[in-house]
């Protein structure tokens, strides 16, 4: 039996423009069709740590969904109770072998790369050496999990990640790629088939309004 489509609440995600987590819900959201206020916290700014948005989300990260009286903080949590609840445009395949790709690709982001190149701990590298070691930590971790991505999809892939039609691996992909390559100064030779993916996400209008530079926030659209 097919799930009913839900009719979405009110909306609203809490989100940073450079935040790659953000961005993954961001471009789930777009695939989805669903609209939603977009509500800045600034993490350069600490308001993160504003008592309110603590009440939304204790551990003091974005994202964070509030979808009417529902409220779902990480990245991942969101996009599978998106998933759940809005099952237009399903991100996740029926087939278990190609479901459990699309898992295994995301975790390998979400806990291997990102975790390890975010904000807190980049800021603590910092302090303890200087910027040329934030730099080369953050390359460090990103490449092990490009080398490990790579030879899990170089024989695999279609268009996309995990064929051709666009799922949950490609949304947690392409948002490491773009800070990798705009960010950490990542070189792609060594990974051809993540190359193209990141090519193929940057003709989706999905992808597109999901990227940094195109939210509120971001500095160049103040």
């Amino acid at each position: 039996m097919a799930k009913e489509i839900a009719t979405p609440a009110n909306l609203t995600l809490y989100s940073y423009w450079r935040s790659s987590c953000s961005q993954r819900v961001r471009i789930a959201l777009n695939l989805k069709g669903l609209d939603y206020e977009y509500k800045a916290v600034n993490l350069l700014k600490d308001e993160q740590s504003n008592p309110e948005f603590e009440k939304i989300n204790p551990v003091k990260y974005v994202p964070a969904l509030v979808d009417g009286d529902t409220v779902v903080s990480d990245s991942f949590a969101i996009v599978l109770y998106l998933e759940d609840k809005y099952p237009q445009y399903p991100l996740l395949p029926q087939d278990l072998k190609k479901k459990a790709l699309n898992l295994q690709v995301a975790s390998i982001v979400s806990s291997s790369i990102q975790p390890l190149q975010n904000l807190p701990v980049l800021s603590w590298i910092k302090s303890k050496f200087n910027a040329d070691e934030r730099l080369k930590w953050a390359q460090n971790h990103i490449n092990k999990g490009f080398i490990a991505l790579e030879k899990l999809l170089k024989d695999c892939a279609g268009k996309y990640a995990t064929g051709d039609e666009v799922q949950l691996a490609d949304v947690f992909l392409e948002p490491q790629i773009y800070a990798g390559v705009k960010r950490f100064q990542i070189d792609m030779s060594p990974y051809p088939t993540l190359a193209r993916l990141h090519e193929a996400y940057s003709e989706l209008p999905a992808f597109q309004a999901a990227l940094p530079d195109r939210q509120p926030d971001a500095p160049s659209s103040s």
